[in-house]
């Protein structure tokens, strides 16, 4: 087998990781949504093949392929990569799985590690633990090392707190004890990659260094740009102006420990707080 990675899913998360795959010198392929966003990628040097979840990838895309991960979200069908292409990773080494640190559920703001028994109430998190444990047992199956990277809020140029001081929409909600784990897309494509080099399996939370309140974060932006910081908003004030998905979130709490990917990966965090990360992206431009 060939340093090759197959990615189903080349969205943001994904995207980042093939970058970072191929600075390591894996040669990388995955799926995208459409055809005409195949077509983008492959004139950046990335082999992408269409994919709608209803239908197998083209095996020729998968021949001579030992390590595979999957970043797309689940529905309540399971996970559509194995739903259409399980049979294709039984010669697998390695599976690698984006999952989130939602399955670990409500904690009061208590910290979690991957021991923590998994106690997911959204239903999205409900379906990524039922997702792991079905790449799980596929690993079983083949014989792969499996690797689950549970990932708090997400983060990175183009969706960043920056973005929305920017746009206006920056909101500063008080909801006293409640706090944030979040990662940087770039850190995220570390891990997996150091993961990858390693034929590493397990599971290992993906997250920084500070766990903060969210209005902690957007003040923050705020002082990078010069704007002023917006006032804070009572949460009983807030909430019944939030989306159901805002106030999904709003409605847990936890800080993820990170020592096992650092210790087991080798990884060293490029952006341990939101402060290294924003202050990356605002001197980007």
């Amino acid at each position: 087998m060939t340093r090759r990675l197959f990615i189903f899913g080349l969205g943001y998360s994904g995207l980042a990781v093939a970058d970072a795959a191929r600075a390591a010198g894996w040669s990388v392929a995955g799926t995208v949504r459409t055809a005409a966003k195949a077509d983008t990628l492959r004139a950046q040097g990335i082999e992408a093949h269409p994919f709608d979840g209803t239908r197998p990838v083209d095996p020729a895309a998968l021949h001579d392929t030992a390590h595979f991960l999957c970043t797309i979200a689940p529905g309540s069908g399971g996970d559509p990569a194995l739903g259409a292409s399980a049979a294709a990773l039984r010669p697998a080494r390695w599976l690698g799985y984006l999952s989130t640190t939602g399955v670990y559920g409500d904690r009061g703001g208590d910290w979690v590690d991957e021991d923590t028994p998994p106690r997911p109430a959204q239903p999205r998190s409900v379906e990524r633990l039922a997702a792991e444990q079905a790449w799980q047992a596929v690993g079983r199956e083949s014989g792969a090392a499996v690797a689950l990277f549970r990932l708090p809020g997400i983060y990175g140029p183009g969706r960043s707190a920056l973005d929305q001081v920017r746009s206006g929409i920056a909101r500063r909600i008080d909801k006293p004890g409640q706090v944030f784990s979040r990662i940087h897309v770039e850190d995220i494509a570390n891990a997996v990659v150091a993961a990858l080099a390693r034929d590493a399996g397990g599971v290992f939370n993906v997250a920084d260094d500070l766990p903060a309140p969210s209005g902690d974060v957007v003040a923050y932006a705020c002082e990078l740009l010069g704007r002023p910081v917006p006032p804070a908003i009572p949460w009983a004030e807030a909430e019944p102006t939030l989306s159901a998905m805002a106030r999904s979130f709003y409605a847990e709490s936890r800080r993820v420990r990170n020592d096992r990917m650092k210790r087991e990966l080798g990884v060293v965090l490029r952006y341990p707080t939101y402060r290294e990360g924003l202050r990356a992206i605002f001197d980007a431009g």
